[in-house]
């Protein structure tokens, strides 16, 4: 079966992450020493929490042993003495669900609704989703990751809800932590959001807290190709400084749209923190999806 066409020619499909030679790889695989593997996802599942406009996530069996029993159905023919049967499931739900990263065609802007690379929805978005820096486009992250734990610094289990997090207080976390964020790095941010998974009225007195657009441009001057929080928001909700004409995501807009850094977000960074660790071998392998505007994760780090 033929591939949908994809009008690449004069498009950028792929932000400065997919940028990284093989002596960069190379060095991001030289960075543990001592083997131990911390997982960055929480398990997803039917009803989970998300952000409010996404669809809900669900998860449904499609078949069973007593349902194809009962539909007369044999896979392996008539000739099965030992009662072989077998499972499959149907996953619903949209690929911003847990932890995940926002593909470049996941946010738009303008009148022409445009998002990193010249990609539009006039022009590049089909009935089976975006043509142009979809999900199918990610590249795979085997990075050098910084966890800045700002809750930590400041000696609280978690932010308050709706709580910035300025340029200042990461650089200040950066030195604290003894860490130095380097061009190519993945920073993850930490605001505690999901120490309190999955009671959703504690998770309510921490929700959408994170960096602002100070921070933001701290993290682009630093060189980083990606940036995550624990969140689902990613950036402090609602913007404290929205600009003129008001803008309701600052930090999306400056990062993702204008200058292709990928965003990460419901990443559990729990764990990673009670442990210490504040610099890692960072692995996130996106799945190559058409259509989609991210892709759900299991990062890990490695340390």
């Amino acid at each position: 079966m033929n591939q949908p066409a994809r009008p690449t020619d004069g498009y950028q499909e792929v932000g400065p992450a997919g940028e990284q030679s093989a002596d960069e790889v190379l060095a991001a695989l030289r960075l543990p020493s001592r083997g131990e593997v911390f997982s960055l996802a929480l398990p997803r599942y039917t009803g989970m929490p998300l952000f409010g406009s996404h669809p809900p996530f669900q998860v449904t069996m499609y078949r069973t042993p007593g349902g194809l029993r009962g539909d007369g159905v044999e896979p392996w023919g008539p000739v099965n003495e030992v009662n072989l049967q077998y499972m499959a499931e149907n996953v619903s739900g949209t690929a911003h669900s847990g932890a995940h990263v926002d593909a470049l065609a996941h946010m738009t802007i303008g009148e022409d609704d445009h998002w990193y690379g010249g990609g539009n929805a006039r022009e590049h978005l089909g009935d089976r989703g975006p043509t142009v820096g979809d999900g199918s486009k990610l590249p795979p992250f085997i990075r050098r990751g910084v966890l800045l734990d700002v809750p930590g610094f400041l000696g609280v289990d978690a932010l308050d809800a709706h709580q910035a997090v300025s340029a200042e207080q990461l650089q200040q976390v950066a030195e604290h932590q003894g860490v130095a964020v380097r061009a190519g790095d993945v920073v993850l941010i930490r605001t505690g959001y999901l120490g309190a998974w999955p009671d959703p009225e504690a998770m309510a007195r921490h929700v959408t807290a994170g960096p602002d657009l100070s921070a933001a441009r701290w993290l682009l001057d630093q060189g980083v190709v990606a940036t995550g929080t624990d969140t689902e928001t990613y950036e402090v909700q609602p913007a404290p400084d929205p600009g003129s004409p008001a803008n309701p995501q600052p930090v999306h807009t400056l990062l993702l749209i204008e200058h292709g850094i990928y965003l990460f977000e419901g990443i559990y960074l729990e764990e990673l923190a009670r442990a210490g660790v504040h610099e890692f071998l960072f692995v996130a392998l996106p799945l190559k999806i058409n259509g989609t505007t991210g892709s759900m994760l299991d990062p890990v780090a490695i340390v």
